[in-house]
Formats: C-alpha cells, sequence, structure tokens
C-alpha cells in the first residue's frame, strides 16, 4: 500500500466518522432521497439554491451506509456549493471516484455514486424532467 493510498483510506475513514454538512436544512429548494439495496445505503439530500435558482449555494445530508457511501455524500457535499445545476449534470461516475482518491471495488460503485445520482435525480425532479418518488442504484451497471 502506498502513502498515498492510505492517505485517502484515513480521508474516507475520516468523511464518514465526521460527515462534512451533515443534517438537513430547514427551508431547502429541493430534497430528495435514494437506496443502494445491495449495500443497504441510504441517502437523502437537501440543496438550497440561490436567488438565481440554478446556483448551489447550501446543501446538507443525511443518511446511514457503509463508509464509502457516507464519505462520498461528505466529499460531494463540499464540492456542491457554487455549482450549477448544469454543472451537476455534467458530473460522472469517475468524478466521484476521483473524489474519493482510491481504487473502488465493482460492488462497491453503486455505493460511491449514490450521492452523485441523488443529487442529479432531484435537480431533475425539481426542473420537472423527472418525476419519481426516490433513486436506486438497483439498475445500476
Amino acid at each position: 500500500m502506498s502513502m498515498g493510498s492510505d492517505m485517502y483510506r484515513q480521508q474516507i475513514l475520516d468523511h464518514y466518522r465526521n460527515p462534512r454538512n451533515h443534517g438537513e436544512l430547514e427551508d431547502p429548494t429541493f430534497s430528495h432521497e435514494g437506496f443502494n439495496p445491495s449495500c443497504g445505503d441510504e441517502i437523502e439530500f437537501d440543496v438550497e439554491l440561490a436567488d438565481d435558482g440554478e446556483t448551489v449555494e447550501r446543501v446538507a445530508f443525511h443518511g446511514d451506509g457503509c463508509a464509502i457511501s457516507q464519505a462520498s455524500a461528505s466529499l460531494l457535499s463540499q464540492e456542491l456549493p457554487g455549482m450549477t445545476l448544469d454543472e451537476i449534470d455534467d458530473l460522472d461516475r469517475q468524478d466521484v471516484l476521483d473524489l474519493l482518491g482510491v481504487d473502488v471495488t465493482p460492488m462497491r460503485v453503486k455505493c460511491a455514486v449514490l450521492a452523485e445520482k441523488v443529487v442529479q435525480d432531484g435537480a431533475d425532479i425539481y426542473r420537472g424532467e423527472r418525476a419519481q418518488e426516490s433513486t436506486s442504484t438497483e439498475d445500476d451497471e
């Protein structure tokens, strides 16, 4: 194990034990929840947009799950403020894996990308582009 890899593992544990932006927003612009049935992960994101209706001002999340899913949500919650909804749409699996900084086994990729999918689907629902109660990684490849 390299020094860099160990540093990222410590970062994941730190975000899992001390998640950033953990909790709920009092009056979010939108909220959305998602599940990863294969691992039991659950995450809900609250997003408050700025007056322009496009730029993320604040976020909070809460949920339960493995270290990868919760650290991914914590790390993503730090990246979202200042992003536009279009920039959120442009996020992909690799962006989230890069935030984590470690190789994630194929079985754990769904854990890692749950937060990204929840925020993206929540933004789509807010814009009226999608109607669904929750997000699931069940159908992911």
